[in-house]
């Protein structure tokens, strides 16, 4: 036993330091996959969010070029991510742009309107349109472009505009670019107020402002007055304290879910490290059995004849005829099929129209006529060989 002790100490040595590379290798993944997510988590959450129109968004849903087409025409555009900001920013002289804000109530939109007395809104929402008083929505939109069809002065110069979503008016409003009963924009001018609503996702975003009558549509709506105040909404600038009362997933699903939900991943990790494929190195084995060729074709034989693919298996037999015949004649298998069939032509001592026919005549599409095929082919292979043995024998 003092002879065998040694050896085995020293093996199960051996096995150690491998064995803690493996674990650290383990450890060591996990831990970088854990640092990407919460650096990913930490990204997403610093991020600034780019609501569509947003006037500094550089993507198709931005709205930076037609801001800086404004600001071309010397019109101040000052940009606001806070409602209280925004209203401080209002004067007389001033345009509010902005689009539904979903974060803001009824109350809290109202009042950002009121301290304006020029709005353009850039969704046609139902929420706004209410709002507004100007209209109700129309359940259709506007696929062609047109002209504006009303009498604002600002839209004189204005070319034909396909004016996406559109609405229906309340008495007293201007409809613009009407189709049918509905109307692409609209615009109220009553108690020295201006108020106007377009579906401006399809007319004033980065991708489609240079369509059309797009961009001078803007100009004239957003550029009435000397300052615009452009406020960017998002979920941060809210006056809904309350919200324990919103419905969301997690409220909605029973309390078991989530649990069950961690149980299931959990099991499929610990599943994955127990029957997951271990690499180790590489174990060269020997096959067991030999595979003929001749079984191989036998099999690709009977596969073809079970599907009942005579067309295929007819373009399979006349390749092997072309190779076969193209080496006996001193070409390359590559060689195109017309040079083939004149070189056997001209072997055989036949016309060349005929030889061509053979080899490239459409292929057949039942049994019945691939039989004959076959023949052919197999005639004229033993046609060339006579040929081929007859010049090898001639002194």
């Amino acid at each position: 036993m003092t002879l065998t002790d040694p050896p085995a100490l020293a093996s199960t040595a051996t096995r150690q330091p491998g064995r803690l590379r493996r674990a650290a290798g383990w450890v060591l993944i996990a831990v970088l996959v854990l640092g990407v997510s919460l650096v990913g988590l930490q990204l997403a959450v610093q991020a600034p969010q780019r609501d569509g129109f947003d006037p500094e968004g550089r993507g198709y849903n931005g709205t930076l070029a037609l801001a800086e087409l404004l600001r071309q025409q010397g019109i101040t555009v000052t940009i606001e991510r806070d409602r209280f900001a925004a209203a401080r920013a209002l004067d007389d002289q001033s345009t509010l742009v902005l689009a539904d804000p979903p974060a803001l109530s009824d109350g809290a939109v109202e009042a950002l309107l009121e301290e304006a007395t020029s709005v353009v809104v850039l969704t046609g929402s139902s929420r706004m349109l209410r709002l507004l008083d100007l209209g109700s929505d129309a359940d259709a939109s506007g696929t062609r472009p047109q002209s504006p069809s009303c009498r604002l002065p600002e839209l004189d110069r204005v070319g034909d505009v396909a004016p996406g979503r559109l609405f229906t008016p309340n008495p007293g409003v201007t409809a613009c670019f009407t189709e049918g009963e509905g109307a692409g924009l609209l615009v109220s001018e009553a108690d020295d107020r201006r108020r106007a609503i377009i579906d401006g996702s399809r007319l004033f975003t980065n991708e489609h402002l240079a369509t059309d009558g797009n961009a001078a549509l803007g100009l004239a709506l957003l550029g009435q007055q000397p300052h615009v105040v452009w406020y960017v909404p998002s979920y941060t600038d809210t006056d809904l304290a309350d919200t324990a009362d919103v419905d969301t997933l997690g409220s909605l699903t029973p309390p078991w879910v989530t649990p069950a939900i961690l149980l299931l991943l959990l099991a499929g990790v610990a599943a994955g490290i127990w029957r997951g494929r271990r690499f180790g190195p590489l174990v060269v084995e020997s096959l067991p059995v030999m595979v003929r060729a001749s079984e191989t074709m036998l099999g690709r034989a009977r596969l073809t004849a079970k599907a009942a693919d005579a067309r295929h298996a007819a373009e399979a037999v006349r390749d092997g005829t072309l190779r076969r015949l193209a080496t006996r004649t001193g070409l390359s298998p590559q060689t195109p099929v017309d040079a083939i069939a004149d070189a056997v032509a001209d072997r055989l001592g036949v016309a060349r129209g005929s030889i061509r026919d053979i080899l490239t005549s459409p292929l057949p599409t039942t049994d019945a006529a691939l039989v004959p095929f076959a023949r052919h082919l197999s005639a004229l292979e033993a046609a060339v060989d006579d040929a081929v043995r007859t010049e090898r024998n001639t002194p």
